[in-house]
């Protein structure tokens, strides 16, 4: 049987996967509208949260 912690961090490592595809769809997204807009700096100032 799995134990409590692995099967939380199990889940975890799910979760941080999740995460980080849609921080690559924002930041797909944000350099969009960067460039079709003429919106300048957005996707550097989604850069720098992180």
């Amino acid at each position: 049987m799995a134990s409590v912690v692995g099967l939380l961090e199990e889940r975890e490592l799910a979760a941080r996967g999740r995460v980080e595809v849609l921080r690559e769809e924002a930041d797909r997204m944000l350099a969009e509208l960067a460039g079709g807009d003429g919106v300048a700096g957005v996707a550097d100032r989604a850069a720098a949260r992180r």
